[in-house]
């Protein structure tokens, strides 16, 4: 995959808001690559959290948890402090409530009405 794809993974990221999360096949429906959550699990996997303004922290897997991997060098456990930090609640088996916590994006104003 090309940076262009990562470049519109980290726009839709950028807007995920403090206190919500979304998750990996949601940000890439949004980047026009649905099926691909792989690609955004990569693209954010790519992130320098040193230097980039881009909330990787926000994105969870498709049921509501921080996915964990030997290969995060403990990154998964600072992305559930750092959602924490956010008032993000975790169940006592890891999960986020979704239904609570979800980002949920504004209608595109440009797309026109079904019943137009």
């Amino acid at each position: 995959m090309t940076s262009n794809f990562y470049d519109r993974i980290y726009e839709i990221v950028r807007q995920i808001p403090e206190g919500r999360v979304a998750t990996y096949g949601q940000v890439a429906e949004l980047a026009n690559l649905a099926g691909k959550a792989r690609v955004v699990g990569y693209a954010l996997y790519r992130v320098d959290m040193q230097t980039l303004d881009i909330p990787w922290q926000r994105v969870v897997n498709a049921k509501g948890e921080v996915s964990l991997s030997p290969l995060r060098f403990g990154t998964d456990y600072l992305q559930r402090s750092l959602l924490e930090r956010e008032g993000i609640n975790f169940s006592a088996a890891g999960k986020i409530d979704l239904r609570k916590y979800r980002w949920q994006t504004e209608p595109d104003v440009t797309t026109p009405d079904a019943d137009a």
